[in-house]
């Protein structure tokens, strides 16, 4: 444990005797990153929680990780302590000046960039895994480039806010079922691990927040083009009270046959991974009919 968190929650006669006993001057210690709205930033606080979201990579130490989003490190502490190989990419300077003066073990492994813009299988040549307390404002954003480079990343884990993370781990039939839900699932097992109040960050959401964990599954190939798969999982989606017979009209048009199919009936949140992969096949072979004429 760091001084730095320390101070996180102690009175100022506490942190007097921090300051004794480690012989370090309040003025070094207490230059604190000012958390900023505008990046989503919101530090985590709990150091029990933090070193629970480091754990839930303890079957990866020997892959290297890359931490998105570090902040102040209270993740990056633990991640060192557990031994694991770490990069971290933080966007915002404060931090990675603050990463710099207190985490010499990071020497030359923090990237002031855009984690959305890094090509990550330049920096990464081999596998790696992902981790990190996620800006709200761009988690989906994330997890696509995850999916981006699914070959390279089996495992990626972390905390979201908790009505993205019920909808990536919801199953079909369920309200929050949806895009995100198809699409990591086809290629990742996505486990619920736990909720996270609001109240341990600094400034506190006004939201509560979960901590997944998404492993790659086996699947090495869909069995349909994935280009359109994604196309059809997208589009249905977005007019997800429609049956599959309206929301499915911008890609076949209005008077394909296909839609007669008794699926049809249904709407996209009935369908499962496999039933959507189906559904993309007929979509492909109904558009081929349709050049062919």
């Amino acid at each position: 444990m760091t001084l730095n968190y320390l101070l996180y929650f102690c009175t100022p006669a506490k942190i007097s005797i921090i300051f004794k006993y480690e012989h370090i001057t309040p003025k070094k210690w207490m230059r604190l990153v000012k958390p900023k709205k505008a990046l989503g930033q919101h530090f985590l606080k709990d150091l029990q929680i933090a070193e629970r979201i480091a754990d839930t990579l303890s079957d990866y130490k020997q892959l290297p990780v890359l931490e998105i989003g570090p902040g102040m490190g209270v993740l990056t502490q633990f991640l060192l302590e557990k031994g694991h190989d770490l990069t971290v990419v933080e966007l915002d300077m404060e931090s990675v000046d603050y990463l710099e003066q207190n985490f010499p073990a990071l020497e030359g492994k923090i990237l002031a960039e855009d984690f959305l813009r890094l090509d990550l299988s330049k920096l990464f040549p081999d596998q790696f895994c992902v981790i990190g307390n996620y800006p709200y404002n761009i988690s989906s954003q994330i997890f696509f480039k995850m999916l981006d480079n699914k070959e390279l990343i089996p495992c990626c884990t972390g905390m979201i806010q908790k009505e993205v993370a019920e909808r990536i781990a919801a199953g079909p039939g369920s309200k929050t079922y949806g895009i995100l839900s198809v699409l990591i699932q086809a290629w990742y097992r996505v486990e619920y691990l736990f909720t996270v109040s609001e109240h341990v960050f600094n400034p506190p959401p006004k939201v509560k927040s979960a901590v997944i964990r998404m492993t790659r599954n086996d699947t090495q190939q869909l069995g349909c083009d994935e280009k359109l798969f994604k196309q059809v999982v997208k589009t249905t989606f977005n007019q997800r009270r429609k049956t599959l017979r309206n929301s499915i009209k911008p890609i076949l048009g209005k008077e394909c046959p296909l839609t007669e199919d008794p699926l049809f009936n249904k709407r996209p949140e009935q369908l499962s991974v496999q039933e959507f992969i189906e559904l993309t096949n007929q979509v492909e072979t109904a558009l081929k009919e349709t050049t062919e004429k």
